[in-house]
């Protein structure tokens, strides 16, 4: 009888091993359907944020003044994923932010023969992406088409632009001075995101949900270690050197955009910001260590 429940424990310990490992991995995939975005909001999470990013007299005027839009969505437990926001139903002007819109079309281009992948798209995607490249960029919409990134973002599986909750992402210019507009319906933006589109983004990233599993692990491996070292990096390389980082930014004038998964082990979460000021790529850096200050209290004062 001794041996016996030695062996159950032992079995027992190496299926809760097993499947740390397993959630370890990117992307998680472990139901076939994910929730909507909006129905993760944690009304505590929620509260606890606004308290912190208001108690800073120069954040709180660029909330009040829509100035300012944040998003974060805490991952760490997959079975209880939270998310809160601050002006999130609110479309911005997000620079080159949006170019996640376009790596998205391309996948779901590739994945239904619309696009023939080759070395010379990947490149362009890796450069699109990584060092937020315009050339490569420009390419990439004139390959794709307005058109089609409209159709992909407005699609009923993901719904990362939507009239009904603010729009959402949005591709309307090519990144280079010539080319027509093709702006959002609701702004006339060209270039365009609210924070809780992009963290619904990288939650569908998490989860499987863009395009396939497949395709979503492939977007990234794509986004992966990004090589400009500004805003939200700035400050993740000195606190959390060990995880790793997804991420994709954008910055004209005064307008500055930043989104970043981050996963590590003893860090997991999304958090974005887009924000009109002449500070902005500071206060972005500034943000990471309140936004985690946020997590954790929710989570030690939670269920």
């Amino acid at each position: 009888m001794y041996f016996k429940k030695q062996k159950l424990l032992i079995l027992f310990l190496l299926l809760v091993i097993l499947e740390g490992f397993a959630q370890s991995e990117l992307p998680v995939k472990i139901v076939d359907s994910i929730k909507p975005i909006k129905e993760l909001q944690n009304n505590e999470l929620q509260h606890i944020l606004e308290t912190e990013i208001c108690s800073n007299p120069k954040w709180n005027s660029l909330v009040v003044r829509e100035k300012m839009s944040i998003g974060v969505v805490d991952l760490t437990r997959i079975e209880d994923i939270r998310y809160a926001g601050l002006n999130d139903d609110f479309m911005m002007y997000a620079a080159s932010l949006p170019k996640i819109a376009i790596l998205l079309t391309a996948m779901d281009a590739i994945e239904n023969g619309e696009l023939k992948d080759s070395e010379e798209i990947q490149n362009d995607l890796r450069l699109m992406i990584s060092k937020s490249n315009n050339k490569a960029s420009t390419r990439m919409i004139d390959r794709l088409g307005y058109e089609k990134i409209e159709k992909v973002l407005r699609g009923p599986k993901n719904k990362l632009y939507d009239e009904e909750v603010g729009g959402g992402l949005w591709v309307g210019k090519r990144y280079a001075a010539g080319g027509k507009r093709y702006p959002d319906p609701i702004k006339g933006l060209s270039h365009a995101a609210t924070t809780r589109q992009v963290c619904s983004f990288y939650y569908q990233l998490v989860m499987g949900n863009l395009v396939s599993t497949e395709r979503s692990k492939q977007m990234l491996e794509i986004m992966k270690t990004p090589a400009l070292h500004h805003k939200f990096v700035n400050t993740l390389d000195k606190i959390a050197p060990e995880a790793d980082l997804y991420r994709k930014s954008g910055s004209w004038k005064n307008y500055h955009s930043d989104s970043v998964l981050v996963w590590g082990p003893k860090r997991r979460y999304i958090i974005v910001a887009l924000i009109e000021d002449t500070y902005g790529e500071q206060i972005i850096r500034d943000l990471v260590i309140p936004l985690e200050k946020v997590l954790k209290k929710s989570r030690s004062e939670g269920p």
